[in-house]
């Protein structure tokens, strides 16, 4: 039995071509229809974190067919007192956060510097104009902060729930977020690319018992 673990984002991002569909209900739906039948021949089960499960229904209604899609994926919370990870790992982690940190304090300082150099003559500025100016800057410094601090990485817990379930589960991890998958190389799990997922299912159930 092949066990997979699967992040939101397989779901809403359609930029992936998963081939279930060409909205994000039609991929839920298409995905459901396979993994029933997968699931009730015991060929394989589908995983969730309860973070990851919180984050889903918040792109989706409560439908009977979410109802359908919730039935065959089995929640469960990585067990975080039994994994064990090589201290590698977080030697890696802990630093690139000290230098995602630092890279976010030098962005911070710049967005600072060129808003004031905007603003220099706001005694002649009305409250309006004034905040134009300082919004335009504050708007750049969260992008550029974000882009800095966050893009390719891990931030939040729901992608290290992702990753620790996976490990625990010897499952392969379905996403479409860059940091997540990169991060999962570096925890040595299996990965299953979203735009191949929806052939390996079909690969399943086309095997004989």
């Amino acid at each position: 039995m092949e066990k997979f673990v699967i992040d939101t984002n397989f779901f809403v991002n359609l930029e992936i071509k998963s081939g279930f569909g060409d909205n994000p209900k039609k991929v839920v739906c298409g995905f459901t229809n396979i993994a029933k039948k997968l699931k009730k021949e015991g060929r394989a089960d589908f995983f969730m974190p309860p973070r990851i499960v919180e984050e889903f229904l918040g792109f989706f209604e409560e439908t009977s067919l979410i109802k359908d899609f919730l039935g065959i994926i089995i929640v469960k919370s990585p067990d975080i007192s039994q994994l064990q990870f090589s201290a590698e790992v977080f030697y890696q982690l802990i630093d690139e956060v000290r230098q995602r940190a630092y890279r976010g304090l030098r962005i911070a300082e710049e967005a600072v510097v060129d808003g004031a150099k905007k603003i220099m003559g706001r005694g002649e500025l009305n409250k309006m104009e004034f905040e134009k100016k300082i919004g335009d800057t504050v708007k750049n410094l969260r992008e550029r902060y974000r882009n800095a601090t966050r893009v390719n990485f891990l931030d939040s817990l729901a992608d290290l729930d992702l990753i620790t379930l996976a490990k625990e589960t010897d499952g392969f991890l379905v996403s479409s977020d860059e940091g997540v998958m990169r991060w999962g190389r570096i925890f040595g799990i299996k990965e299953m690319l979203p735009s191949f997922f929806r052939q390996r299912l079909l690969s399943l159930q086309d095997q004989k018992k």
